[in-house]
C-alpha cells in the first residue's frame, strides 16, 4: 500500500487529504492556515513524517478553459516546488478546476449548511483532486 497525500493550496487556508494507491479513495484529514500561500513548514514536515507519502499531488489552479490564472497557479506551483525541494518527496500538479464547487455541492448534500466552512470545503476539494489523479491515472 503507497500512501499519498493531496492538497488544495490557497493563499491562506491548505487543504489536506490522504488515501493510497490500493484502495484509490481519499479521505479529509485537515488544512492548514497559510499567509500569502506558504505554511508552517514545521507543521508540514510532521504530516508528512506522519503519513510517509510516496508522492504527493497539489490542485494545479485553472481557469474554465484550462488557462493559468496569474497569480494563484505560480504560487500553487512553487509551493509544490518548495515540498519538492524541502523534503525530497515527488509532487504531481493535477487539474483542480471546479472542485471547490463540487465539494460544497457534496458537504451541502450530506450535512447542510452546518458543514460549509472553509476548513471543511478545502479538505473535500483536497479528497476531490485526489480522487479525481486516482481515477485518471492507476
Amino acid at each position: 500500500m503507497s500512501n499519498v497525500l493531496a492538497f488544495d493550496f490557497g493563499m491562506n487556508n491548505i487543504g489536506i487529504a490522504t488515501g493510497n494507491t490500493d484502495t484509490k479513495v481519499a479521505f479529509p484529514y485537515k488544512s492548514l492556515k497559510a499567509k500569502n500561500g506558504i505554511p508552517n513548514w514545521d507543521i508540514l514536515g510532521t504530516i508528512l513524517k506522519e503519513w510517509d507519502p510516496s508522492f504527493i499531488i497539489v490542485g494545479l489552479p485553472l481557469d474554465l478553459h484550462g488557462n493559468f490564472l496569474p497569480e494563484i497557479t505560480q504560487k500553487a506551483k512553487k509551493f509544490a516546488n518548495r515540498i519538492h525541494g524541502r523534503y525530497g518527496i515527488k509532487v504531481i500538479m493535477h487539474d483542480e478546476r471546479l472542485t471547490t464547487v463540487e465539494a460544497k455541492s457534496n458537504l451541502y448534500q450530506h450535512h447542510g449548511f452546518k458543514k460549509l466552512d472553509k476548513d471543511n470545503i478545502d479538505n473535500m476539494s483536497a479528497v476531490i483532486i485526489l480522487e479525481s489523479w486516482f481515477e485518471q491515472n492507476i
